[in-house]
């Protein structure tokens, strides 16, 4: 029987049978697989004969790069197996939920429905978060228990995740962190601990990294499934009795939410919720959260986002320095909420100077965070009518965005194309027009 999913989705990508054969075999070769595939093989497929890996991941992933969204097996019609449905609710057992979300991103077979929709709903936080949840629990005395060994493991294995998320964009280590994740922290979670302390300490880097494996799936337009990594890191950031934590979650939440351009009551009431949870927290933390705080209240109340902007300089400058990216809080970081605030509240100039002076505090491990303020910054120009200073911006992003496989950087690409569409008059910007390649995220 002809899989008419799959036709639907090569009829899609304007592709041929042996295009498309040409692009697996390329991806392939890329990654030192030697696949025997040509158009005949590819009409096998497209009239219901299944590929085996490694050619169906191969399949999955050309086709999702040419479409612009992570194609599943389900969605090309390789596999009868239902996708996976992840309970949304605040009371699911967040290890659970970790555990079927980690099996499905490791599994081509087994997607997760609406991965890549955003949900506005899922912002909606209890107003008062308990630890009534029980975490699951293994009493076998085989388990293992926690050591200082294993805390300090994941504490670097974070740090390394972290850089290189930072460095490349989030879907080149996506996958390695799902099965670190998968095969190392999830049995830390379900083991028996030696004492009390050691597990919370179990629980809050646990959390930390299931925080950055949401980024990552944010960065690789993954939403739904960011939203549901934010969500357990919340959790498990409960469980340990972990306020900065779980106020980094919420505002991780917030944050997710305003880079897609929701800034409305919800996000403002989660971001404060945040606040909240963070009052005791170090002042890199507070800072980190009052910061974004100012960036959603310019939406809503000028003086409250300017007195937030204030509180977060104040609460930076007493911060410490710390090896570690949930400890810190990066001067060019602060200064990029600056530029989106006043940005907000109409100060194009203020917030070109924020902006300029955050790139210029931003160390080479801030690479990615970097090359996607440079499209802030033409924009910015943009609107003042700075159309040289625009120019020179836009070329500076198109030169750094290949070093990113990153779906937030095509889609500032098919932002500022859109920004520069007006002015194609100007024979510097129609030359960098004819010369962009959109992506299709």
């Amino acid at each position: 029987m002809p899989n008419t999913r799959l036709q639907g989705l090569v009829q899609a990508a304007d592709w041929t049978p042996s295009q498309l054969a040409r692009a697996i075999r390329k991806l392939g070769s890329v990654k030192n697989l030697t696949i025997g595939c040509d158009h005949t093989t590819v009409r096998r497929w497209l009239n219901g004969a299944r590929p085996r890996p490694p050619a169906s991941t191969l399949l999955l992933e050309c086709l999702s790069r040419r479409l612009g969204k992570p194609i599943t097996a389900h969605d090309a019609g390789l596999t009868d197996a239902p996708a996976s449905v992840v309970n949304p609710s605040w009371q699911a057992d967040p290890i659970r939920k970790l555990i079927q979300l980690n099996d499905a991103g490791l599994d081509p077979t087994r997607p997760v429905v609406n991965a890549s929709l955003f949900s506005m709903a899922a912002l909606v936080v209890p107003d008062h978060l308990t630890s009534t949840i029980s975490p699951t629990q293994q009493t076998s005395p085989d388990k293992i228990l926690h050591t200082s060994a294993d805390i300090s493991r994941l504490g670097g294995m974070a740090n390394l995740f972290y850089t290189a998320s930072q460095k490349y964009g989030g879907q080149q280590v996506r996958t390695p962190l799902t099965a670190y994740l998968a095969h190392h922290v999830t049995p830390l979670l379900q083991a028996r601990a030696a004492d009390h302390p050691e597990r919370r300490a179990i629980f809050t880097s646990a959390a930390q990294l299931t925080l950055l494996l949401a980024d990552m799936c944010a960065d690789s337009g993954h939403d739904r499934n960011a939203q549901h990594y934010q969500q357990v890191a919340a959790q498990l950031a409960l469980h340990a009795g972990d306020r900065a934590t779980l106020a980094i979650a919420l505002r991780t939440m917030a944050t997710h939410a305003y880079d897609l351009g929701h800034h409305g009551p919800t996000v403002l009431n989660l971001i404060k919720q945040a606040a909240v949870h963070a009052h005791h927290a170090p002042p890199a933390v507070q800072a980190y959260v009052q910061a974004h705080l100012a960036a959603v209240q310019a939406h809503h109340d000028r003086r409250a986002a300017l007195k937030a902007l204030a509180r977060a300089e104040s609460l930076h400058a007493q911060a410490d320095t710390a090896p570690n990216p949930f400890a810190t809080y990066s001067p060019g970081a602060l200064y990029f909420q600056s530029a989106r605030t006043l940005a907000t509240l109409g100060d194009g100039a203020g917030a070109i100077r924020a902006l300029a002076t955050s790139q210029r505090l931003r160390t080479s491990a801030e690479h990615r965070a970097t090359v996607l303020a440079g499209a802030d910054l033409a924009e910015l120009h943009l609107n003042l009518g700075h159309l040289d200073r625009a120019i020179s911006h836009t070329q500076t992003f198109l030169k750094a965005y290949p070093t990113l496989n990153s779906t937030r950087a095509a889609r500032r690409l098919k932002a500022l194309h859109a920004r520069l569409r007006p002015y194609q008059r100007h024979p510097q910007i129609s030359a960098l027009l004819t010369s962009l390649t959109l992506p299709n995220h």
